[in-house]
């Protein structure tokens, strides 16, 4: 690509602190905000404010970051910060999603859910503390998908730049929220299908963690149809990749590097592409015991390790496994030929590797 700015090996470096930075200087802002309206939403600045900065990767900013870069965009200040308004459509989801799971934690912290509902308790308040966490959570959830708009549209890029990007930002919001909807309905409806399986981790997070990112990135630098096409079709591959990555690790992952108990998703009945494939492949038996016991939040250790035996001798992990490979090496395929900038590709290569390639 002719036109693309050059890219420092700084950047690269530094990209998460200026994205870290983006994200600190909106939360002070809004902590005062706040503090103006009443003291007691002193709980609600904080944990939004450790909720967001205490973790996470970084990776749809860094996709996002990326693609335009790729595209041929002039780093800035306010592409950053724009692109950092990504994290919190994520602390939206997460907190929702949560909820909806009935989660403990979160990053080896309590989920939001649980710190209201532990805040009720003590500060001795009056009536469920529960039912005064989910709604908690809900409402923060909420206010994290307000400020994603807040942090963007007050990023400094000019009105024409973020009316091109705008009708990513969207659609990638209403995936999301749609993909978490078909993701509950899926366990309402006990399809154990490959296929809904599928659909599932496409629109709950393999288009808004990679393709979408890339594309708000691609609007943003005013990119021709074709390097637009050659993200969609790495991003998909590689955020189905992603998510497989995620469902492998929600079973067999070790806590201390997921945050998460080990075997969540199967107390909370994921009907993941790995536990499809199981019941795809598995005898009558092992069926049968996959069905009772997959959503069962009184799954034990030995309850989990029976169910994880299942999925490894029905040859789901295996599947799953080439899968993410096939999948990833699609991705790398697509972007190889892709017209992007040298030092962007390298990035956006060495990004699906490490999105993938975490380890169990």
């Amino acid at each position: 690509m002719t036109n693309a700015a050059p890219v420092s090996p700084v950047d690269r470096a530094d990209l998460r602190v200026r994205i870290d930075r983006a994200l600190a200087d909106f939360l002070a802002t809004q902590r005062g905000w706040l503090a103006g309206v009443d003291d007691a939403l002193a709980p609600v600045a904080r944990s939004i404010t450790s909720f967001v900065l205490g973790g996470g990767k970084r990776l749809r900013p860094a996709f996002a970051y990326w693609g335009y870069r790729g595209a041929g965009g002039a780093d800035s200040e306010a592409v950053v910060t724009a692109l950092a308004a990504l994290e919190f459509v994520q602390a939206s989801a997460l907190i929702h999603d949560d909820l909806i799971d009935r989660s403990d934690t979160r990053r080896g912290e309590p989920a939001m859910h649980r710190r209201f509902a532990a805040l009720h308790d003590e500060r001795g308040w009056v009536g469920d503390a529960s039912g005064f966490g989910d709604a908690a959570a809900i409402l923060l959830g909420d206010l994290c998908l307000v400020w994603s708009d807040g942090l963007l549209h007050g990023s400094g890029l000019a009105p024409d730049v973020l009316a091109r990007g705008r009708p990513v930002f969207d659609e990638m919001r209403t995936e999301v929220t749609i993909g978490q909807y078909l993701d509950v309905l899926t366990q309402a409806t006990g399809d154990m299908s490959v296929e809904r399986a599928g659909q599932v981790a496409r629109y709950k997070s393999a288009k808004y963690t990679v393709e979408r990112p890339l594309l708000l990135g691609a609007a943003l630098a005013d990119a021709p149809a074709g390097v637009g096409t050659a993200y969609s079709t790495y991003g998909l591959a590689l955020g189905e990749a992603f998510q497989l990555r995620d469902d492998v690790l929600g079973v067999f992952g070790d806590p201390d590097q997921t945050g998460k108990p080990a075997g969540d998703d199967l107390r909370e009945g994921k009907r993941t592409y790995l536990v499809a494939a199981a019941f795809e492949a598995a005898g009558t038996a092992d069926r049968a015991l996959l069905t009772r016991r997959l959503g069962d939040p009184d799954l034990d250790p030995a309850g989990v390790a029976a169910l994880r035996e299942i999925i490894t001798s029905s040859g789901a992990l295996d599947r799953t496994e080439r899968r993410i490979a096939g999948l990833t090496d699609a991705a790398l395929a697509t972007l190889a030929g892709a017209d992007l900038a040298d030092e962007a590709r390298q990035v956006l290569a060495e990004l699906a590797v490490a999105a993938t390639r975490r380890k169990y």
